[in-house]
């Protein structure tokens, strides 16, 4: 397996490098999607990757331009302010092992570890792999065919994750890989634990109530 790491990015120079510095050694396609940033973060990408695009903003966009550019059988998203666990190609070629799984993810970590955010990251493994649902700070990774299969992620400003998840499950099975990723607790730290908390998930149940992402998105600040 070839694997292919797309990174959507905007505003992120103070965090992209030390994401970047975590992925040196194997021998991976690294492509960072920038959304327009006005930071450095394209000069700091461009340190470590040669395939660096310039896109507009918008998550969802971001990382499906960077998955039709890519070139790997198979497609891991991960976000700017999130590290991969050591190894992670080996667990994700073996959680890839069997064909019948077509895409998968890790266990939640963050970076602070309070009882707050212990928890926050316990029930999120917890509906992983009750629901087979992660979030796209989980690092899902996909096999190509089945992502373009499903139609990609969507040009959505928020839930464009959950959005990707749900046609997956419904395409193929889900695996949740052995390891960890670690996150930046920085959304947290910034704003309210708990607000924050019960901000996602009255965001998350009024989404399933089909309340359109455009209008979710803003009640969903951008902390960075």
């Amino acid at each position: 397996m070839k694997l292919s790491i797309i990174i959507p990015a905007l505003n992120e120079a103070q965090i992209l490098g030390n994401t970047l510095e975590s992925l040196k050694g194997p021998p991976v396609e690294i492509i960072v999607v920038d959304g327009g940033s006005r930071d450095g973060t394209v000069e700091v990408a461009r340190q470590y990757t040669s395939h660096v695009l310039v896109t507009r903003a918008g998550r969802g966009f971001q990382q499906d331009t960077g998955a039709r550019q890519s070139h790997g059988n198979v497609l891991v998203f991960l976000h700017a302010d999130t590290q991969l666990p050591g190894k992670y190609p080996h667990l994700i070629h073996q959680a890839l092992d069997d064909p019948g799984v077509i895409f998968g993810a890790f266990s939640l970590g963050i970076h602070r570890s309070t009882p707050v955010l212990d928890f926050i990251a316990f029930i999120a493994n917890l509906r992983s792999q009750l629901f087979k649902l992660p979030y796209g700070d989980q690092a899902l990774f996909v096999r190509r065919d089945s992502y373009f299969q499903v139609g990609g992620f969507q040009d959505w400003p928020i839930m464009e994750d959950v959005d990707l998840v749900r046609r997956l499950n419904r395409a193929g099975r889900f695996k949740l890989a052995c390891g960890s990723v670690k996150t930046s607790a920085r959304r947290w730290e910034k704003e309210n634990l708990i607000f924050t908390t019960m901000r996602n998930w009255s965001l998350m149940i009024r989404y399933y109530m089909g309340v359109p992402p455009q209008a979710l998105a803003r009640h969903y600040p951008d902390t960075r």
